[in-house]
């Protein structure tokens, strides 16, 4: 950062604690960075999920990681980025930065922020957290609840927003998603694309690809983890014919039933080729991944029946547009419901459709706060 910034420099800071946050945040990063041009950008995260994949972003001048929250760090971090503006995106919290902003009389907003009762900040031992919120000049949050719970700790800066997310994905749908081999690969066949699964996922998945999967129907894997450990588990259990990305360009993918995404960031373009798409994370308890990517195509979505925590889910859920599935019968039943039926799947997806389009526009209110 020190060879790259320098005193006279005007900076924004953004920071993120890993890739979900980054993706949420983008549209609202997107914003500032085409309305203020003559600043620099400086992006930060906590996880390698975030950084090892978004390093290269064009989005900022610097990306990096944020150091240990210290007095210290704090100090000689602010010393070298020196922000004129910080967006923090939902909840990833670090006291010491925050109070060393304050301390130099620094703007600092929080944008996408979902709370819930059982987090500290809401708890009696959290009064240090909570000390930090306060540092933020505005809040931005997702729902009536997350206002409510920062209301009763004497938090009032604050605006129900929305999520940025939906802005994110609707953005998804002016850009170029074409990928010619998997165009070839669909041919006419109806499709069903997995993204992000967990082996919990493919344990009731793949027994129905064994037992479906022809020319007409086809399946697109896309897991998490694409380790080859994670490949593996899931070709010794398919009984057909399947081709790999690492493989596609030495063979006709046209003539294969499955094709399993070995690589990364893709899947956002692969769900508009979708008829159906199942989304992981839910099966297990490793956490429900992005339903709004596929859900902005206008398609029915499948996901396990751990969602809790996901307030997104639950409202597409009663709307109708997502279906829940415990078990390979449900899994069965659900899919074969939408497979057998075209006026099923336009139903329920346009259900997705209409919801995203409904709940857009976080980002314009969140600009037209931001002053610099």
């Amino acid at each position: 950062m020190k060879k790259n910034l320098s005193p006279n420099d005007k900076t924004i800071w953004f920071h993120c604690a890993s890739l979900g946050e980054y993706e949420q945040g983008l549209p609202v990063f997107e914003s500032i960075r085409t309305n203020y041009p003559s600043y620099k950008i400086v992006l930060t995260f906590f996880s390698p999920s975030g950084y090892e994949i978004r390093k290269n972003t064009p989005i900022a001048d610097i990306v990096t990681y944020l150091p240990l929250d210290t007095k210290l760090n704090a100090k000689q971090f602010l010393n070298i980025v020196n922000p004129e503006f910080t967006v923090f995106v939902k909840y990833d919290i670090w006291p010491n930065i925050l109070y060393e902003l304050k301390r130099r009389d620094e703007r600092a907003i929080l944008i996408s922020a979902l709370f819930r009762k059982k987090h500290s900040y809401f708890k009696w031992y959290g009064n240090h957290l909570r000390k930090a919120l306060q540092v933020f000049e505005h809040i931005f949050v997702q729902d009536e609840n997350s206002k409510k719970l920062l209301q009763n700790i004497s938090i009032t800066n604050v605006t129900i927003s929305g999520d940025t997310r939906y802005d994110r994905v609707s953005n998804q749908l002016i850009q170029n998603n074409d990928l010619s081999f998997i165009s070839e690969f669909k041919g006419d066949s109806l499709c069903v694309v997995i993204g992000s699964s967990w082996p919990e996922d493919e344990s009731i998945l793949i027994d129905y690809i064994n037992k479906t999967a022809s020319k007409h129907l086809k399946f697109i894997i896309a897991p998490h983890n694409i380790n080859k450990v994670q490949i593996d588990n899931i070709t010794k259990k398919l009984e057909l014919d399947y081709v790999l990305f690492s493989e596609k360009n030495r063979k006709e993918v046209i003539g294969y039933s499955v094709f399993i995404i070995d690589t990364i960031g893709l899947l956002s373009k692969i769900y508009s080729y979708a008829d159906i798409a199942y989304v992981g994370g839910a099966m297990g308890t490793t956490g429900l991944h992005n339903i709004l990517e596929p859900a902005v195509f206008g398609i029915p979505i499948i996901i396990g029946n751990n969602y809790d925590k996901f307030p997104e889910a639950k409202t597409m859920i009663k709307n109708g547009g997502v279906l829940t599935v415990s078990s390979k019968n449900t899994l069965k039943n659900g899919l074969d419901n939408l497979i057998n039926s075209s006026e099923k799947r336009l139903k329920v997806g346009t259900l997705n459709e209409n919801f995203i389009k409904k709940n857009k526009g976080a980002v314009n209110q969140i600009m037209d706060y931001i002053r610099i």
